[in-house]
């Protein structure tokens, strides 16, 4: 049977018109049956934002208010207990939704917020690779958790969508530990899927009316997408907010490769039935794709000096760099492999290639966009 998304175009983030759009999507997908029985009667609700670092009102980095508010609009009608929250890859969960914007609308509407500090102990026995986690208690105990994503460009994962967002029930420097056991995009895939598995993430709500290409996830270009994504598989929504953006094949992106190797959720077009607007019509041809680098030479010490010559690199822009120190702060690897130096006249990191792992924390995390995914002359040739 194929899975149901709900595909709808959204060119503005006026609340009402998003809320509409929401309904709208809902009713394609079953109607008030299909709300009722995905938010039983007195569930309690988490909302689960894209709150990636603390960003002004209306940026594309981060989930919008306006969208966040119209999700509220339509789930308030099925729920008292409903509450939101995430963990940014840096900074306070707090500041990061206040300064958002999110906070507010949380407030008017009688929204909790949980800052994903207190966490718990969990296994999942049907683990693809991960079955023991410390993670957000609100977010392991919840009934229903949605998930809100911004559709977006990653340097690591080269996407990030409704099945990254859930990286965020991970409490706060925790995330960094992960990036140092998964330290290859398909062992960093199995740990997201098995997390959702974990949290039993039940819907996602994609906000790709503005999205990101480039230099995602935070220093990307904003990119007017006009669309909103709605479902409960969420391969599914990503497979099809892929194919918006360009991708013929979502298995180019390692997540998805992974989820349909596994069988862990539909991933090709063919298996997922799109209600609503036509994915042909509303494609981009010009979306800035984060480059395709698969590991081809595998991941055996014996290979790593070939992979050093091809492999995507943390690439400083230095006009740009603020000297702010925090690329070192977030470097996953104990010792770190970035040191701060003087360099034409200012404090700037540099990388020690040999032993950095590309998880590109430094990249995603810059405040300023002054880090970037470079490719070596040799990758260049090799993945053309």
């Amino acid at each position: 049977m194929k899975e149901k998304v709900a595909l709808l175009r959204c060119a503005s983030y006026d609340v009402d018109i998003i809320e509409e759009k929401i309904k709208e999507g809902f009713s394609l997908l079953g109607g008030e049956k299909y709300i009722k029985d995905l938010i039983p009667f007195g569930s309690k609700v988490l909302l689960k934002p894209n709150l990636l670092s603390v960003e002004e009102e209306n940026s594309p980095v981060v989930t919008n208010h306006a969208f966040f508010e119209a999700v509220v609009r339509v789930i308030k009608d099925y729920t008292d207990n409903l509450i939101f929250g995430d963990s940014p890859g840096f900074g306070s969960s707090e500041k990061a939704a206040q300064k958002a914007g999110l906070m507010d609308v949380a407030k008017r509407y009688g929204v909790g917020f949980d800052p994903f500090t207190e966490k718990v102990s969990a296994e999942l026995k049907e683990a693809i690779l991960v079955k023991n986690w410390d993670v957000a208690k609100v977010a392991y105990e919840a009934d229903v958790l949605i998930s809100l994503p911004k559709l977006k460009t990653h340097g690591m994962m080269y996407f990030t969508g409704a099945v990254k967002n859930q990286f965020g029930c991970v409490p706060g420097t925790q995330k960094a530990l992960w990036h140092t056991r998964m330290n290859n995009g398909d062992n960093f895939s199995k740990m997201l899927l098995d997390l959702n598995k974990l949290v039993k993430t039940d819907f996602a709500i994609m906000d790709g009316i503005i999205a990101m290409e480039g230099n995602g996830p935070k220093s990307g270009t904003p990119k007017k997408m006009d669309s909103i994504i709605m479902g409960e598989s969420l391969t599914a929504v990503d497979s099809t907010a892929l194919g918006l953006i360009g991708y013929e094949d979502p298995r180019e992106v390692p997540q998805y490769r992974i989820a349909h190797e596994f069988s862990w959720g539909k991933v090709l077009p063919e298996d997922i039935l799109i209600l609503g607007e036509s994915l042909d019509e509303m494609k981009v041809k010009d979306f800035k794709k984060i480059r395709r680098t698969n590991e081809i030479f595998g991941n055996s010490n014996g290979m790593k000096f070939i992979k050093n010559l091809i492999a995507p690199y943390p690439k400083l822009l230095h006009e740009k760099c603020i000297s702010c120190n925090r690329c070192y702060e977030v470097c996953p690897e104990k010792p770190r492999v970035i040191e701060m130096v003087e360099k034409n006249g200012k404090s700037v990191p540099v990388f020690d290639k040999k032993t950095c792992i590309r998880c590109f924390c430094c990249q995603e995390l810059c405040p300023v966009g002054a880090l970037e995914v470079g490719e070596t002359l040799l990758g260049k040739m090799i993945y053309k």
